[in-house]
Parts: C-alpha cells; structure tokens; sequence
C-alpha cells in the first residue's frame, strides 16, 4: 500500500495509540470519549481510504470506457464510410445502367419513329398513286363516253 494519501500518514499516526485502546478494551478496562473518538476517526479514516480506492477504480472504467467508446467510433467511421461507398458505387452502377437503358430505349424510338414515317409516307404514296389511278380512268372514261 502506498504511503502517499494523506489519510495513509494520519492513520499510521493514530495506530499507537489504537493499539493501546485495544489493549486497554482487551484488558476489560472502560473506554473514554477520547478513546472512542480515536476508534471513530481511525475507522472514518479507512472509510474514505476505501471510498479513495474505488473512486480510483472508477476513474480507471471511465478511462476505459472512453478509451473503447473513442475506438467504437472510429470503427462505426470507417464501417459508415464503407457503406457510404458502397451506396455511392451501387448508384453510380445503377446510374451507368439506367443510362444504357434509356440509351436502349431512345435507339428503339427512334426506330419505331423511322419505321412509322416510312409507313406513312409508303402510304401516302399509295393513296396518291390510287387516286391518281382513278383520275386517269375517269378522265379516260369521260373521253370514251362523250
């Protein structure tokens, strides 16, 4: 035990004459106030002594706690910084995606564009020549029928 507190010198200041209050007691001779009072200081000395020790104990688990509370955080960082990534590169892959898609997409409406003007026009073409078709005969009939 060190003898550093200062309720570590008072106690060993007090211990003589502790002993001989125990002796005295032992003996079956009375206790005066003075020897009661001694008893009393002696045991409210081991009592803060003892508070001391767990105080430090203490001090020591807060120490440590804080110790693993700061490495909990660095480790919840570094996992919280990992999964940010994470989220970033599967957005960043689910972004590449969509744009392919809608690459895809664009490309196949561009076609059904194509493919429809075509039509149109393949029709238009139709129309027109039909009912040109129809002038002609017409017009031919009109002629041969007059």
């Amino acid at each position: 035990m060190d003898k550093t507190k200062v309720d570590d010198m008072l106690i060993e200041m007090i211990t003589p004459k502790v002993k001989q209050i125990e002796e005295k007691f032992g003996n079956g001779e009375g206790l005066t106030q003075d020897d009661i009072n001694t008893l009393l200081l002696k045991s409210q000395y081991n009592h803060i002594n003892h508070l001391d020790i767990k105080l430090d104990e203490v001090t020591a688990d807060v120490a440590s706690l804080k110790g693993d509370f700061n490495t909990f955080k660095v480790e919840i960082r570094g996992e919280l910084d990992t999964f940010k990534a994470e989220v970033k590169a599967d957005f960043n892959n689910l972004e590449g995606k969509f744009d392919t898609k809608f690459s895809q997409l664009e490309t196949k409406f561009e076609s059904a564009q194509v493919k429809m003007q075509e039509t149109i026009i393949s029709t238009m073409k139709w129309y027109i020549g039909g009912a040109g078709v129809v002038l002609i005969l017409l017009k031919a009939l009109d002629i041969f029928v007059k």
